[in-house]
């Protein structure tokens, strides 16, 4: 199968090796021949690595290799069965190049966005043939991490959808079908971890270190939210929080916090800057968290129940099916386990009665309950 990627930077790079490792011919296009010979470059490190761990033998390293070329016109791309397009997070920049492209392809050739953010059906509608375009979201690092969101555009046909479903499979990845709304499954499932943390901070409950260390310790997360943000990057963090909160038409459950706007105004990044909510300097001294239990439970259930009205109105709505989101926040984002599963754990009753003490508490929109969750319990029903 002949497999375009548009873009070479981490993300193209990384769906590139992906597709050639599952033996598929792979072309890597960029306008910029230092970024393609960057993307060789660390794919060569990369490969080089597995060899040495002993995941592959250079025989494999060398098939890897030979099945990806770099090109610096679109026009190389018009033997693609599949393009992947893995640019900068700008719309009309991307429905020039998925335009341009189009006029270089056969009928029959499926067109995708990586995309994390915008919608499937806009970037569709700048094709003469819409029905061929799809999206399909890695998460990075793309050869690691397991989840794929496939996200049908309204206009995207059955045959394309069924097309790529098996080809994310045939690429040894779980893909999983969201429905085209802002965030998709993982990024708007995943919004309170963050945003309610930052909550918890800025009504002074408790510190970063406190909140994440409850998070971890009681909660089983790999990552605190701050150590998390920390860890994406604080403006890109934000970045998608601000998108989700503009695309739901200001829904205040996806209210970007003033801590990040100032922590990112600041250029407190995070890891890539050397100091964000953590100072990573190397002797740089970080705060103690609070090992106060109750405090702990307190915080790890607050933002669970968050956490897991989310999921349930994702459900509600028709996002994606139960399987997939809890899927989704599993194997996209390392949940310790999945958020439907954990309300069946707790109970339907304990989520309902945590998110009606947090509306009477605060009177804000922000902390409605599901509806799908009334449901259930009047039904008395799990997922």
């Amino acid at each position: 199968m002949n497999i375009a990627i548009i873009g070479s930077g981490t993300m193209g790079s990384g769906i590139a090796q992906v597709a050639a490792t599952a033996e598929c011919s792979v072309k890597v296009y960029d306008t910029n021949e230092k970024a393609l010979n960057k993307s060789k470059a660390a794919l060569e490190k990369v490969l080089s690595r597995l060899v040495e761990k002993g995941r592959i033998d250079e025989k494999e390293k060398s098939r890897i290799q030979n099945s990806i070329s770099y090109v610096g016109n679109l026009k190389d791309l018009s033997d693609a069965d599949l393009t992947i397009e893995a640019i900068i997070e700008n719309a009309e920049i991307k429905q020039k190049v998925f335009a341009e492209l189009e006029s270089y392809q056969s009928e029959d050739a499926i067109i995708a966005s990586n995309t994390s953010s915008l919608s499937i059906a806009s970037l569709a509608a700048s094709l003469k043939k819409p029905e061929r375009f799809i999206g399909i979201h890695f998460f990075n690092p793309a050869p690691l991490m397991p989840l794929v969101e496939i996200i049908p555009a309204i206009q995207t046909s059955e045959e394309v959808k069924n097309k790529v479903v098996q080809i994310i499979a045939d690429w040894k990845k779980i893909g999983v079908l969201a429905k085209d709304t802002p965030g998709f499954i993982v990024n708007r499932v995943a919004r309170p971890f963050y945003g309610e943390a930052l909550r918890i901070y800025e009504e002074g409950i408790a510190d970063f270190a406190t909140i994440d260390w409850a998070m971890k310790e009681i909660g089983g997360f790999r990552m605190g939210p701050f150590e998390l943000m920390d860890f994406i990057g604080n403006d890109v963090n934000y970045t998608v929080t601000e998108t989700v909160f503009t695309a739901f038409y200001f829904d205040p459950r996806y209210k970007p916090a003033f801590t990040q706007k100032r922590f990112s105004e600041a250029g407190y990044l995070g890891r890539k800057s050397g100091r964000g909510y953590y100072n990573y300097a190397e002797n740089a001294t970080n705060p103690e968290p609070n090992r106060d239990q109750k405090l702990g439970e307190e915080i790890f259930e607050r933002i669970l129940v968050m956490l897991i009205n989310e999921a349930a109105d994702a459900l509600f709505l028709k996002i994606a099916s139960a399987k997939d989101i809890d899927l989704a926040m599993t194997k996209g984002v390392n949940y310790p386990q999945g958020l439907l599963a954990w309300a069946n754990e707790k109970g339907i009753d304990w989520c309902v009665e945590k998110m009606d003490v947090l509306y009477d508490e605060y009177r804000e929109d922000r902390y409605r309950c599901s509806p799908l969750l009334r449901k259930m319990r009047r039904e008395s029903k799990i997922f």
